[in-house]
C-alpha cells in the first residue's frame, strides 16, 4: 500500500511522524502536515481535534514499534543476558549513523513540552519509558536477578542519557560506551545470583 492510497488518518499520522521527528513539534505547522499528508487543513482537524491531539497520537504511534525494535535486537543478539542488554545499544549506535536520526522522539517531544506536564504527550512518553523499563525488569527478574527493578532502572537511565549525550556531541560512541557499563552492571547483578 502506498501513502497516497492509506486511509486519511494514517496519511496524517505518517506525515506527522516524518515531520514531528525530522524537524520537531513545534517547529511544524498543522499546514505542513496537511501538505505533507496531501490533504487539507480541514481533514486533519476532523481526524485530530487540534495539534496537541495529533503530537499525542504522533508519540502513540511510536510506542509499540520502538518497544518491538528494541526487544528483537535483544532476541537476535548472541551471548549471555549482559550481551543481550548492551545489543540493544550497540543496535541503537549503529541507528545513530544514520544520517536521518534525530534522537529519541519521545525525549525530543518531552524537552520540548517542558513547560508543559499536563500535555497528553507528556503521558504518552512518561508511559512508554515505564513500558520499557518494566519490560527490562521483567527480564532481569526472569533471570533471577535480584533487584531486578533497580538494574532496570539504571539501564533507562544510561540509556536516556546516552540519547542525550549523542544530541550534543553527535558521536554515537556515547552509546557504545552506555552499552558497555549496562554490560557490566548485569554481569554484576548476574554474578550476585549464582
Amino acid at each position: 500500500m502506498t501513502v497516497e492510497t492509506l486511509p486519511a488518518k494514517d496519511r496524517i499520522l505518517d506525515a506527522a511522524n516524518r515531520l514531528f521527528y525530522g524537524e520537531g513539534i513545534r517547529a511544524v505547522s498543522v499546514d505542513a502536515i496537511a501538505a505533507k499528508a496531501g490533504l487539507t487543513k480541514k481533514t486533519v482537524y476532523y481526524h485530530f481535534k487540534s495539534k496537541d491531539d495529533l503530537i499525542e497520537a504522533y508519540l502513540a504511534s511510536r510506542d509499540q514499534p520502538n518497544l518491538t525494535l528494541f526487544k528483537k535486537w535483544f532476541d537476535e543478539a548472541d551471548g549471555e543476558l549482559a550481551e543481550k542488554v548492551e545489543a540493544i545499544f550497540l543496535n541503537l549506535a549503529k541507528s545513530a549513523r544514520h544520517p536521518k536520526w534525530k534522537g529519541c522522539g519521545f525525549l525530543r517531544t518531552a524537552a520540548e513540552l517542558a513547560n508543559m506536564p499536563g500535555h497528553p504527550a507528556m503521558k504518552v512518553g512518561a508511559a512508554h519509558k515505564k513500558k520499557f523499563e518494566a519490560w527490562l525488569s521483567d527480564v532481569f527478574n526472569n533471570h533471577g536477578i535480584v533487584r531486578s527493578e533497580e538494574l532496570a532502572r539504571h539501564i533507562v537511565l544510561l540509556m536516556d542519557g546516552a540519547f542525550s549525550t549523542v544530541l550534543v556531541h553527535r558521536d554515537p560512541a556515547y552509546i557504545e560506551a552506555a552499552g558497555q557499563v549496562s554490560r557490566s552492571l548485569v554481569t554484576n547483578a548476574s554474578s550476585r545470583n549464582i
